[in-house]
């Protein structure tokens, strides 16, 4: 059973959801049968490498609003982050292109490290303050999640993997996804948004049974069986 995840690394719903659905697939009875696969999204495109100026102010300018209305905003993010056991700082935070860090986690799920390269993005974004699109940055949490610097360093001075992320975003136009995290499973059961730990698990029991019905043995012969009130007592 496979489970795609659109979603971006200075998405804060995406850091949500994904602890979200951690805490869904350690409850789901067949967690070592599901194959989790973050695919490639971009909040803006459009972003700088580098970014001047916090998150809150960014957010302040793209909705036309006062900067302690945007504080606002943050303050009732980081209440939802923290009752899944995140610690957000968007007064730290250091906005950036992501491309390179989609191409990075490409990269990891091809060395069987994707899931330790995501994590370790989300914190550096939106815990400690790292600048998330400069190049040197990138190589750094490359190395911290297990993979060999010099080969991310190479792929981030290429274009490697940077089509694999234009596939991922215009897979993500087909399915309709417009926003993130966007949850696929099995290619046919959608979840959009950081939904609470019961829906995603809903889910998951959903696609499984889906992916698994039941078989009948004896080609339908019901034997000795009550059925239709015959066994009336």
């Amino acid at each position: 059973m496979q489970v795609e995840i659109w979603s971006d690394v200075v998405c804060p719903w995406c850091a949500i959801g994904k602890r979200r659905f951690e805490t869904a697939l350690a409850d789901f009875e067949h967690r070592d049968e599901v194959e989790v696969r973050y695919r490639s999204f971009e909040l803006d495109p459009t972003t700088p490498r580098t970014v001047e100026g916090n998150a809150t102010q960014r957010l302040a300018d793209k909705y036309g609003v006062p900067l302690a209305q945007a504080e606002a905003m943050q303050q009732r993010v980081i209440e939802q982050a923290a009752g899944e056991g995140l610690d957000f700082r968007f007064d730290q935070a250091r906005p950036g292109n992501t491309v390179d860090a989609h191409r990075l986690l490409h990269l990891a799920a091809d060395r069987g490290r994707q899931a330790e390269l995501k994590e370790r993005l989300l914190l550096a974004y939106f815990t400690e303050g790292e600048p998330i699109g400069e190049l040197d940055t990138l190589v750094r949490l490359a190395g911290q999640a297990g993979l060999d610097e010099a080969e991310a360093r190479s792929v981030l001075e290429s274009d490697k993997y940077l089509a694999d992320v234009r596939d991922d975003q215009a897979t993500a136009r087909a399915f309709g996804i417009s926003g993130v995290p966007f949850f696929v499973l099995d290619r046919k059961f959608g979840v959009s948004g950081a939904q609470p730990a019961e829906v995603l698990l809903s889910a998951l029991r959903q696609a499984y049974a889906a992916a698994h019905p039941l078989s009948m043995v004896n080609d339908g012969d019901n034997g000795n069986a009550c059925d239709d009130g015959s066994c009336a007592v």
